[in-house]
């Protein structure tokens, strides 16, 4: 069962000056991406020579109105697992709580004992929709 570390998600009031912050600590962006649907941005930034190490600054265009007294700051860790369905089940048989069940085939998320999210997301393309993944509801938030 193959896994890779991805990424440390935090959500960012305001991108501008938390990109200055990271920049000021010797982390340059890496990659961006711009959501019109979903109306948010996702910046990774990385140091010199750890490319594969990022932070993903999350922003939301609307705002974020419980940043920064709420603790939403923390989004999640990622990481990327060579078969999704096969880690699910191996956490479900284990007694974890999948929050949200992987029913694209691609990305799940599930919850550490101490109500850490963790993003597991389907290495390559993502696999074939299947139950009992795909009739399954999200439970909580993640």
């Amino acid at each position: 069962m193959g896994i890779r570390y991805l990424h440390t998600m935090v959500r960012v009031k305001d991108l501008e000056a938390s990109l200055a912050f990271y920049a000021l600590l010797g982390l340059k962006e890496t990659r961006r991406y711009d959501n019109e649907g979903g109306r948010f941005t996702l910046v990774f930034m990385a140091p010199q020579g750890q490319e594969e190490c990022p932070v993903e600054l999350t922003y939301n265009w609307d705002g974020d109105t419980g940043l920064p007294s709420d603790g939403r700051h923390f989004g999640h860790l990622a990481y990327e697992v060579d078969d999704i369905y096969a880690v699910c089940a191996h956490l479900q048989a284990n007694g974890v709580l999948i929050n949200r069940p992987p029913r694209d085939g691609r990305m799940a998320f599930v919850r550490s004992p101490d109500n850490v999210s963790v993003e597991l997301l389907q290495r390559g393309a993502a696999k074939a929709v299947a139950e009992p993944w795909v009739s399954m509801a999200s439970t909580g938030h993640w």
